[in-house]
């Protein structure tokens, strides 16, 4: 009785731990270097499609007096790029069923077609601008890939120390790309002189140049699109061999539960107005930057560096805010309330800024540069931390498609505000001019 050795059988535990499943085998798990150059080549096609989208704003100016532009036609241009995000079920399907490589593929695809044709010289002035808006809705088309997919790259190649920090740089990587169109486009193209009598000759020498320093930008653009379709072409895997984690080899929910599941998830659809709202305004608001800052007195430069450094600060902040977020978990729902509270704050400080006439507050250069650039360093730095609030709250779903579901209504917010901004600049005018003559 006692003397016998015991079984195999015997010397397991009576009650197994609950996370333990008997049959499935151990997970293997591996980091792999190889994973910044995924993120560097995803990150990369994220800073042109920015580029691309965000051109024409911050020289409305120059492309009046280029291609005769008028305030609606920026404001559609920017448009086309959550125009191009309503196909997004196509591409998170994709991504879902075919891995990332695919639908970064197609996206970048679109992004060399759109580039190639707004770059073709023609003379012909309607067809120029006909494929001008073509090529940015191209571009737009790659918005729903390269804006929602940054926290399933992080996911499927980082460690979970590692995951918001590549999921701030792969998410913001696209609005550094919007902050260095404020400054490559005012600094390379000129700014038309409007303040000195010109003749008919001096003006079309001056239009010629604005001209060919815009096609001069275009053809630079369309090479870097093409140096990194063709890297992505030649390596970019949909996944390393092994995982970096346990969560990244857990089975997920299909693409049609993972749709009823988020739909169906009061507290996501919550967060997700919280996310979509300011974002959406923000993204429509900063592509028409120059335009809503030429009645306060403000140049096509000095509109593209207020830009410039709004976007910048928000990508540096939010890059430090995952950071400090990786190295402290259960701080992101604190944290993202203490950005919108910065954000209205600074918001509400532009506002009175510019109802000088009304507050009598100082309406100084240096007074709308401070207020505009806090409003982008809160509210574009709060992106990757609502990105990684939105997984933890959704899993097992998809990051891709939770991603997606997200900045879709993103988008969603800032078609409608860009929309309101083209009926504001076309259509009423004429209804009071209408109005005004029948009077």
């Amino acid at each position: 009785m006692g003397a016998g050795s015991s079984i195999e059988a015997e010397r397991e535990p009576l009650l197994a731990p609950s996370y333990a499943e008997p049959n499935s085998p151990p997970v293997n798990s591996r980091v792999y270097g190889r994973r910044w150059l995924v993120l560097t080549l995803f990150s990369l096609l994220g800073l042109m499609q920015g580029m691309v989208w965000n051109f024409w704003g911050p020289i409305q100016n120059s492309a009046a007096h280029a291609y005769g532009f008028t305030k609606s036609d920026i404001a559609v241009l920017v448009l086309w790029g959550p125009v191009g995000y309503f196909p997004w079920l196509l591409f998170m399907w994709l991504m879902d069923k075919k891995g990332l490589r695919a639908s970064l593929l197609l996206s970048a695809f679109f992004m060399l077609l759109g580039s190639a044709l707004r770059s073709i010289p023609l003379t012909d002035e309607p067809l120029r601008r006909w494929l001008i808006h073509g090529g940015q809705f191209l571009n737009g088309l790659a918005g729903p890939t390269i804006m929602s997919a940054g926290p399933f790259l992080s996911t499927t190649w980082f460690a979970p120390d590692q995951r918001a920090t590549a999921t701030a740089v792969a998410s913001l990587f696209s609005y550094l790309g919007g902050a260095a169109s404020f400054v490559v486009g005012p600094l390379v193209v000129p700014a038309p002189n409007d303040t000195q009598a010109r003749t008919t000759m001096t003006a079309a020498i001056l239009d010629n140049s604005i001209r060919d320093r815009i096609q001069l930008v275009l053809y630079t653009e369309l090479a870097a699109i093409a140096v990194l379709f063709a890297a992505v072409l030649l390596y970019f895997p949909s996944r390393p061999p092994m995982p970096p984690s346990v969560a990244a080899a857990s089975q997920r929910l299909s693409y049609r539960s993972s749709i009823c599941r988020l739909l169906s998830n009061l507290r996501f659809l919550m967060i997700a107005v919280a996310y979509a709202v300011p974002t959406g305004v923000m993204a429509g608001w900063s592509g028409v930057l120059d335009m809503v800052l030429t009645p306060a007195k403000v140049s096509q430069v000095d509109a593209g560096w207020i830009g410039f450094w709004s976007t910048v600060g928000g990508c540096v902040f939010g890059v430090a805010m995952a950071r400090f977020a990786d190295s402290i978990r259960g701080m992101l729902k604190l944290i993202l309330v203490l950005m919108l509270a910065g954000a209205s704050l600074a918001s509400t400080w532009f506002t009175l800024t510019c109802l000088s006439r009304v507050t009598h507050l100082p309406a100084t250069a240096a007074i709308l540069y401070t207020s505009c650039i806090l409003v982008g360093i809160f509210i574009n730095s709060s992106v990757p931390i609502f990105l990684e609030l939105f997984i933890e709250t959704v899993y097992p779903v998809p990051e891709g498609i939770t991603c997606g579901v997200v900045t879709f209504l993103g988008n969603l917010v800032c078609g409608l505000l860009l929309f309101f901004l083209t009926f504001y600049c076309t259509v009423l005018p004429n209804a009071i001019r209408l109005l005004t003559a029948a009077v």
